[in-house]
């Protein structure tokens, strides 16, 4: 069984946090191997001085994300297949220098009132005086260097606060030169499709979850990808239906969209090892992994497989779309690859606000931030799955409690028909797009975030009387 050292800090809070970061670490460094068991639950809560609980919370954490395996009458050790994936991120991190730093609210008529898209953020809640606190901070101590064109791949101060941000909320494995600042995930993705084009001479196979979002197909079949379904059931995307020559999967683990599935221990090992058995890229796509309200969020992919997974996120959900600012965290030679056509398009991001979200970042205001707005979205999520339950027995709530938006599959008998009901949902105010699969039922993506909590039951109550049949008043 493994002697383990972990530090815990009693008066920062978050213990099972914590605890679940050291033994990140300690697996990440090699004091512990793939196989090795782990204290029980009560052994090592008594060694910390600490409830039995938060140790369960935080091992159940690391099983979540695969780090972890636990096995009645066999105890808990450290995943034998992830093992190898971090291993060789490790061992290819090993080998890496560092690059040198260079120095209204009007609407359209007709248009829903909390309108956009499902996965849009109440943009009230955005943090206007911290914003504009920050931006007169950056203004008052930068450089006139500062204001150059700078380097493609972002700010450095950025990637650092964002390297470490990450590797404290999202459990990846990413050192500032593995990220390049984008406009977003869909810019992101996008130019990694590109750099594989251009490395295999041809159009590449890109595996998609189905469903999935249909905005950015057009975006990535223009990029040279040619695109290929693969189903998702409750434990995430179908890994054995993965085609053999796929050269990348797309995927959102945390949090599937549209179905709200998390993908799980046994799915996430299984795509990092079909990804190194094939040579192929894992494209993950952390939209709003931010938002997760039941427990923390598992951590990403990419912290298990640094070599071979590809990890896009942004602000758009957290603090504004229009801010046109995200990031890919990628093995080197894509970074590279990235940071090079960024050089060659369009010069890199808008450094102001770049300086601008590393401040809030190292002030620890994002942090505040996104615990304000989430405890907000979790209140609006509960009122509208209540009031869906009490309104439209014919639905049925699928998914995590996450995120800004829901699935609600449409039930055969008395569910009535998807085209009719988000038609009824649009007059009633809501956001509502129908999801169709070759793989699965039809069903309805309802936004809540721009839903005020207290206006939720009467919008339902609209939605229930213009949807007619199936539904209950």
């Amino acid at each position: 069984m493994a002697d383990l050292h972990l530090v815990v800090d009693r008066a920062a809070g978050g213990l099972a946090g914590q605890i679940a970061r050291e033994l990140r670490e300690a697996v990440r460094s090699g004091r512990l191997v793939p196989g090795a068991r782990l204290p029980a639950t009560r052994d090592l809560a008594r060694d910390l001085g600490l409830s039995r609980g938060v140790v369960v919370e935080a091992y159940e954490q690391l099983v979540a994300e695969g780090l972890l395996e636990s096995r009645t009458g066999a105890g808990t050790r450290v995943a034998a297949r992830v093992g190898a994936g971090v291993a060789a991120g490790l061992a290819a991190g090993a080998g890496r220098q560092a690059a040198p730093e260079r120095q209204g609210d009007r609407r359209e008529a007709g248009r829903p009132h909390y309108d956009h898209r499902p996965t849009s953020p109440d943009l009230g809640l955005f943090p206007r005086q911290a914003w504009l606190a920050a931006v007169r901070h950056v203004l008052a101590t930068l450089p006139n260097d500062g204001l150059d064109y700078g380097d493609p791949g972002g700010v450095p101060a950025l990637r650092r606060e964002l390297a470490a941000y990450l590797g404290r909320v999202r459990a990846a494995d990413a050192s500032p030169d593995d990220l390049v600042i984008m406009t977003g995930v869909a810019q992101g993705i996008s130019l990694v499709v590109e750099a594989l084009v251009r490395d295999r001479g041809r159009r590449v196979v890109l595996a998609v979850e189905d469903p999935t979002s249909t905005r950015m197909l057009p975006l990535l079949r223009r990029a040279g990808a040619e695109i290929v379904p693969v189903p998702v059931d409750h434990e995430g995307i179908v890994v054995a239906a993965l085609p053999d020559d796929a050269d990348a999967v797309m995927v959102t683990p945390a949090h599937q969209y549209p179905t709200g599935v998390v993908l799980s221990p046994a799915r996430r090992a299984a795509l990092v090892e079909w990804a190194a058995d094939t040579g192929a890229l894992v494209l993950e796509d952390d939209y709003d992994a931010e938002f997760r309200f039941d427990r923390d969020p598992v951590g990403c992919l990419q912290g298990l497989a640094p070599d071979r997974v590809v990890l896009a996120g942004s602000v758009s959900k957290a603090l504004a779309p229009g801010l046109r600012l995200g990031w890919i965290a990628a093995p080197p030679h894509v970074a590279r690859a990235v940071r090079l056509a960024r050089g060659e398009s369009d010069l890199g991001s808008p450094v102001v606000d770049q300086y601008v979200f590393a401040h809030l970042i190292e002030g620890g205001t994002y942090d505040r931030h996104l615990r304000r707005v989430r405890r907000e979205y979790r209140r609006r999520r509960d009122a509208l799955v209540g009031a869906l339950a009490e309104h439209l027995p014919g639905m049925t709530v699928r998914g995590i409690s996450a995120g800004l938006h829901l699935y609600a599959e449409v039930n055969a008998e008395g569910g009535g028909d998807p085209g009719g009901l988000a038609e009824a949902a649009r007059a009633a105010g809501l956001t509502t797009e129908v999801v169709t699969s070759a793989h699965g039922s039809p069903g309805l993506v309802i936004g809540f975030a721009r839903l005020p909590a207290h206006r939720v039951a009467e919008a339902v109550r609209v939605l229930a009387k213009n949807a007619g049949g199936g539904v209950r008043e």
